[in-house]
């Protein structure tokens, strides 16, 4: 790995391949490839309600910075339809297993959160974590997660502590929630709490960030990134619920965020900055032996992939398809890769 990128770095970078190649190496995998969102100046972070029939994710509308979250049906002309409060921003949107409710984190209790105060802020607000000028995040002290029916009613505060909190989801069987917070150790790490809000035990105990966990469809593991080498890089790694059995899934000079579990447990997909830190692409891999086949082949950014719960279809966030160079959300019908990967 290390020889392949002096090579690249010596040479330039690797050559982009035609509009022709590019859509002949992504039909392997992703088919009937098309744009679920538009009219918003971004959107992205989707995920599939359980049914497979609706999406929720995070959107801004043109002229706005902050994200709110938004549903839609998957079906002809359905519109999108806010179900956040408007207020504040919002990230990390999620179904709960049963199809009935949505979860997702929002600073919209600030009570920073007035005009005057707003307006003054906007834009200048520094980020809870950062560890470079080129590597920022907004942590937002004031968030927390929420659960909701799912029209946005019955909204229902599940944090409290000082500190970001967010980044949740549910495991499949709905009676928990794993997340990210900052409320003990100065920086982010795993939690897993009731799916209440009650009884928050810390799965990570390593210094640096460690977010975007994710239960597996069997509930045995949990997957997630981590920055502990205080490098500007993020790795994956794979845990128990337990958090006592953590493996390195990923181990080389990129940023490598956004894994999420295939049906069967075992495999995974993820984004990575291996092409370029403006160019992410999307890889699937196979989590006990490490074999991997690369999956989008688009100049830009292809990130945050997520499967429905029949494995069929794949979303995720993309940039650089959209005439108007805007982050949408995209879908396509999955073929799964070969079992027989090589190691990597």
């Amino acid at each position: 790995m290390f020889l392949l990128l002096t090579l690249t770095a010596l040479l330039g970078a690797e050559p982009a391949p035609s509009p022709a190649e590019v859509a002949a190496q992504e039909a392997k995998h992703l088919k009937n490839i098309r744009q679920l969102t538009s009219g918003f100046s971004k959107a992205g972070e989707g995920y599939f309600r359980p049914d497979g029939k609706a999406i929720i994710f995070q959107a801004a509308k043109p002229g706005e910075d902050d994200y709110q979250i938004y549903t839609l049906d998957l079906e002809p002309g359905a519109k999108p339809l806010m179900v956040s409060t408007g207020k504040g921003k919002c990230t990390c949107s999620y179904y709960h297993p049963d199809g009935q409710s949505i979860l997702f984190a929002s600073t919209h209790l600030d009570p920073a959160l007035t005009e005057t105060e707003k307006a003054e802020t906007k834009g200048g607000k520094k980020p809870a974590y950062s560890r470079s000028e080129r590597y920022r995040w907004d942590f937002d002290p004031a968030m927390d997660i929420f659960r909701a029916n799912l029209d946005g009613s019955n909204l229902v505060r599940l944090t409290d502590t000082p500190g970001y909190d967010a980044e949740g989801s549910y495991s499949a069987d709905g009676k928990q929630i794993i997340f990210t917070s900052f409320r003990d150790a100065g920086d982010a790490e795993i939690y897993v709490m009731d799916a209440d809000g009650k009884n928050p035990r810390r799965i990570t105990n390593k210094e640096g960030y460690d977010g975007g966990p994710f239960f597996s469809p069997d509930g045995k593991k949990i997957v997630y990134r981590s920055d502990r080498k205080k490098n500007d890089l993020l790795q994956l790694f794979l845990n128990t619920p337990a958090g006592d059995e953590e493996r390195a899934l990923t181990n080389n000079d990129a940023v490598n965020w956004g894994p999420y579990f295939f049906k069967d447990s075992r495999h995974l997909v993820y984004s990575t900055s291996l092409h370029g830190h403006q160019n992410y692409e999307i890889y699937w891999m196979d989590s006990q032996t490490g074999g991997q086949q690369r999956l989008t082949y688009r100049d830009g950014f292809d990130g945050l992939p997520v499967f429905s719960n029949d494995g069929r279809k794949i979303m995720w966030t993309s940039k650089g398809r959209t005439a108007d160079n805007t982050s949408q959300l995209f879908i396509a019908d999955f073929v799964e890769p070969s079992a027989s990967l090589p190691a990597k």
